[in-house]
């Protein structure tokens, strides 16, 4: 039997005078208050319908946004963002040691809620699956985007990654609205037992989520992950594309919280980067130290943590 450990989901923001994460369920931007903007070029022109096209129109504006406001930052950070050692011990202590869900009642509540160390024990074997909407230059791009990030994400955690079709355990669903929305037997089909919130949760996403990724493990191992399954919306344009590339399947290594006091680092709802930074490359590098043991808690991680981050910075002096 499969359960649920936790869910990623990747947030728009609310674009006023400052810009804050999107409570679930709730739309992260009223249209009427960003201007017009043009969809971007199709690489072909499959069939869509109205409502997937007013979502692409949607996404496209939403990323001129956030891009004009100096967010969606691509080059990981600066002299603006400086970090040391006791930062990144505490960031990776919140991100990876917390919960940004818990579920009450059979369904998805923001609540953060202390965990155990998580991550993968085995080699993630991703299959990308495209609706029909994707145009075939388009399904070449993303293929590509994710095959070199997995190779990257494989550097630094030592997890083998490699794109298969055949027994797969990680699935990278792109998917328009109508096709997400007609997904849900597909799912119980590729992830037996998967629990029926997430199905529910994958199929009625609002728009105001961009994207979302579930971690799954075996009952008689809850810490170590052994399927997952990240969706990432076909509407979005390239940079948000490419930014629920990094979030959802970095988090899907281990990293599953957001916290408002990573910086800079895609692991926070202020959208301020879009890329994995430096900062993250790190985390990623102390969750899969082997110093540290899968099914730990706070208490017994932290200061291994800490000592890695310290590593860190005194080799780079």
């Amino acid at each position: 039997m499969r359960t649920n450990l936790w869910t990623s989901v990747g947030f728009g923001a609310v674009i006023m005078g400052m810009v804050g994460c999107v409570p679930f369920g709730t739309e992260s931007l009223d249209a009427a208050s960003v201007p017009p903007t043009a969809p971007p070029q199709r690489l072909s022109a499959p069939q869509q319908s109205e409502l997937s096209a007013e979502l692409e129109r949607y996404y496209a504006r939403i990323e001129t946004e956030l891009v004009g406001q100096g967010l969606l930052r691509q080059a990981g950070g600066g002299p603006d963002t400086p970090f040391g050692p006791n930062d990144l011990a505490e960031n990776f202590v919140q991100v990876a040691l917390f919960d940004e869900y818990s579920q009450t009642a059979g369904e998805l509540v923001a609540n953060q809620t202390a965990s155990r160390l998580r991550r993968w024990e085995g080699p993630i074997r991703m299959r990308v699956i495209h609706g029909p909407s994707v145009p075939a230059r388009q399904r070449a791009i993303d293929v590509e985007n994710i095959e070199s990030y997995g190779a990257r994400l494989s550097d630094l955690t030592s997890v083998p990654i490699s794109l298969e079709n055949a027994n797969p355990n990680f699935f990278v669903l792109i998917l328009n609205e109508d096709e997400r929305r007609d997904f849900g037997p597909r799912l119980e089909r590729l992830v037996p037992g998967i629990a029926p919130q997430a199905v529910r949760t994958i199929t009625t996403m609002p728009r105001s989520i961009f994207c979302l990724v579930f971690a799954f493990s075996e009952a008689d191992g809850p810490a170590s992950y052994t399927a997952a399954i990240a969706v990432i919306r076909a509407e979005h344009p390239e940079l948000l594309r490419l930014s629920c590339i990094h979030e959802e399947l970095a988090q899907a290594m281990g990293l599953a919280n957001d916290s408002p006091g990573a910086r800079p680092s895609i692991f926070n709802d202020d959208e301020e980067f879009a890329l994995l930074t430096r900062h993250d490359e790190l985390l990623l590098r102390i969750l899969y130290d082997p110093r540290l043991e899968t099914g730990m808690t706070e208490p017994q991680a932290r200061p291994i943590a800490t000592t890695i981050a310290d590593e860190f910075f005194a080799v780079e002096g």
